[in-house]
């Protein structure tokens, strides 16, 4: 989880984060938030607020990389895929892994870009939760990103970015609203950003829950939910880019 920066330290600029265990402080730690007013406006939300609002996964794909590139780049290059939560510690790592997972699985390294990035910047270089490494591992899968924020460029270079929730998703168009006054980004680069949850198939769920200060059953139902909609992810990105099997 980690958001876009500045370190001008004002009383308006201040948010808690999720990381209660802060060695110098008995209370979750404040980050300088100025370019997210939305965060500075809201504390944290339960995990299992939801909200009315989703996503259908429809005919994205081919839209994201037409909104990014020419069809002829985009048919050669790999296709990209960017999974973002608050602090890019527990959920988007995870999904990071799990993509990759299956897409190594099916013999398309090649064929795909991936990686995972936060609205904050708080755990920047750090590794992913203990807890999510050590769930995901009892499943065979490995996770080794390091933290890192959403960035301008990523607007550009991905095809489609991936949000854990509502809140992630907000996040991340405002960014986008505000940083494409400071450098040209397509138009339309918004139309990438998209639920998480909204591939799901098996799962009612709108929103991949922040387990960050629940138990164990709360990493574990994270993996559910996202082994399910990678899994419809990679098959929609294959049946609309069809190309990607055929190079």
């Amino acid at each position: 989880m980690r958001v876009l920066h500045s370190r001008v330290a004002t009383p308006s600029n201040l948010r808690f984060c999720h990381s209660s265990n802060h060695p110098s402080l008995k209370t979750p730690f404040l980050l300088h938030l100025p370019q997210f007013p939305s965060l500075q406006k809201s504390t944290f939300r339960s995990h299992s607020l939801k909200s009315s609002t989703s996503f259908s996964s429809g005919s994205v794909t081919k839209a994201s990389m037409a909104a990014s590139s020419p069809s002829t780049e985009a048919e050669t290059r790999p296709f990209s895929v960017l999974f973002v939560c608050l602090g890019n510690i527990c959920r988007s790592p995870a999904a990071e892994g799990v993509f990759r997972d299956l897409v190594k699985k099916r013999g398309l390294d090649s064929k795909f870009k991936i990686d995972s990035a936060g609205t904050i910047d708080y755990h920047e270089g750090n590794q992913a939760d203990p807890r999510m490494r050590a769930a995901s591992k009892r499943r065979g899968i490995e996770i080794t990103s390091l933290s890192r924020p959403i960035r301008l460029p990523d607007f550009r270079d991905f095809d489609l970015i991936l949000a854990m929730d509502n809140q992630n998703r907000d996040d991340i168009i405002e960014a986008f609203n505000r940083w494409k006054f400071r450098e040209p980004l397509p138009e339309d680069a918004h139309k990438k950003v998209r639920l998480m949850c909204s591939y799901c198939k098996k799962h009612d769920e709108t929103e991949v829950p922040d387990p960050y200060y629940g138990g164990p059953q709360g990493f574990e139902k994270v993996l559910d939910l996202l082994e399910d909609a990678c899994e419809s992810l990679l098959d929609s990105i294959l049946a609309e880019n069809k190309h990607i099997l055929d190079s």
